[in-house]
């Protein structure tokens, strides 16, 4: 499939738009509590979408090595926001469940969130936001759901 000239310029600068989302990225992780760093709001955030599951799922959908895992289950365990229970079918295997602290995290993490967002698009038209969210949605969706299948191309 050729790339016309106009389609690659364009192409080029969602690429260098993309990569700036890093800066957006770190702006809402300012909103995060302290006791609560991006990667544990990660974890909190899957394992509330997905349900219970095995570290080995949980690293899966990060798509980081179960040791970066491993350290952030450590740290929301630690704080009361997941808890390990025996796997029933590998008694050798550990589940990973949100208890109600987790719950309550989540809901201050959306809130913190909401908030920051709703502060910093208060400029933006409703329906701006809106045609933002729908086209960040379709992009994702047709890139698939890349953490499940994470791997790497070289650049």
């Amino acid at each position: 499939m050729g790339v016309s000239m106009a389609e690659r310029l364009q192409y080029e600068e969602l690429a260098r738009q993309l990569s700036a989302i890093g800066a957006v990225k770190r702006g809402l992780s300012r909103a995060l509590p302290a006791e609560c760093p991006g990667g544990s709001a990660a974890v909190l955030s899957l394992m509330a979408h997905h349900g219970d599951m095995r570290m080995s799922r949980l690293a899966e959908l990060l798509a980081v090595d179960m040791s970066v895992t491993s350290r952030h289950v450590a740290h929301v365990v630690d704080r009361g926001w997941i808890e390990r229970l025996p796997d029933p079918d590998d008694r050798r295997s550990r589940i990973l469940r949100l208890t109600p602290a987790g719950h309550d995290m989540l809901a201050d993490l959306g809130r913190r969130t909401t908030d920051m967002l709703a502060r910093t698009l208060q400029d933006w038209s409703d329906d701006d936001v809106g045609r933002l969210t729908a086209l960040l949605a379709l992009l994702r969706d047709s890139f698939g759901d890349c953490r499940a299948h994470a791997t790497r191309t070289p650049a």
